[in-house]
């Protein structure tokens, strides 16, 4: 049985959670790129802002939001702004080597917050 201590997460790191993830996506696809030098420069591609417009939609949930509108209201307007951005962007060219010294340690620094996150919650977690 898994057991989760849910704990909340703040709006403003609610707000950086689509930016996070395409960083890391770019980071990685950036890093391929270098490593095989496939490509040079990554697109802003529609396709990973909006995956990370979904995983801020799927995180929302667990958002301590101050007032009740905000649960409504606040979340999927924003989450609809990022993602129309994205798609105004979305054919706009970084070097490969940008997105790689920005994205790897944004990656990593996620990888090591899930470790620690999951290493609480299996501490406080009274799970057998």
């Amino acid at each position: 049985m898994f057991c989760v201590a849910e704990r909340p997460t703040s709006p403003l790191l609610w707000l950086a959670v689509p930016f996070l993830f395409s960083a890391a996506v770019l980071g990685l696809m950036g890093s391929a790129g270098l490593l095989t030098a496939a490509w040079t420069t990554v697109p802003l591609s529609p396709v990973v802002t909006g995956a990370g417009v979904a995983v801020a939609a799927a995180t929302s949930g667990s958002v301590r939001w101050k007032r009740t509108w905000q649960r409504t209201w606040f979340r999927w307007a924003y989450l609809a702004a990022v993602l129309a951005v994205g798609v105004l962007v979305g054919a706009v060219e970084i070097p490969a080597l940008v997105t790689t010294v920005v994205g790897v340690p944004v990656l990593l620094g996620l990888v090591f917050q899930c470790l620690v996150q999951n290493d609480e919650n299996r501490r406080t977690a009274d799970c057998r």
